[in-house]
């Protein structure tokens, strides 16, 4: 079974689509049942449940 990462708030990460916009990266604001993140290109904000984020999830690119 695959170990659960831990999130944070300020973590950028990369997922696997692209936004509409053509960035990859996103900055998280908010986890729990919901995670809330930012584009970092476009700036634009959505929230996700925490099951399509955590399939998405590519690499964490940094954190705070």
């Amino acid at each position: 079974m695959r170990e659960r990462r831990q999130y944070h708030i300020g973590d950028v990460v990369r997922l696997k689509k692209k936004h509409p916009c053509g960035g990859d990266t996103w900055r998280v604001y908010r986890t729990g049942m919901d995670f809330g993140i930012t584009c970092l290109q476009c700036g634009r904000s959505v929230m996700i449940p925490r099951k399509k984020f955590e399939k998405r999830v590519v690499e964490v690119v940094r954190s705070p």
